[in-house]
């Protein structure tokens, strides 16, 4: 069992609390994990990736471990404790300003 925690917004676009529980197949991977929520949450399409190209939105980052992992590829396997559900896979919503 996967632990996906949500920023506010999207908790909202779901319609759940901040942490969403996955069933995810080994090997648990970014893109395993992001396909198994939005499957269960189909108004999260395209809010985290692109729709043709799936490649994550410059605005979303994904932690786990303490360690940013938004810059591995998708189908790298994502830190054992994310993987066993010790610890959770954060989706972070980025702030740009200036």
């Amino acid at each position: 069992m996967v632990r996906v925690h949500l920023p506010y917004h999207l908790q909202t676009l779901a319609g759940v609390g901040s942490e969403v529980q996955l069933d995810v197949a080994a090997p648990v991977t970014q893109r395993a994990i992001l396909d198994a929520l939005e499957a269960r949450h189909p108004t999260l399409r395209g809010t985290l990736r692109e729709h043709g190209t799936q490649k994550r939105r410059a605005l979303v980052r994904f932690f786990g471990c303490e360690q940013d992992l938004s810059n591995d590829p998708p189908d790298a396997p994502v830190p054992e404790k994310v993987a066993s559900g010790a610890e959770p896979f954060f989706i972070i919503g980025a702030i740009a300003g200036g």
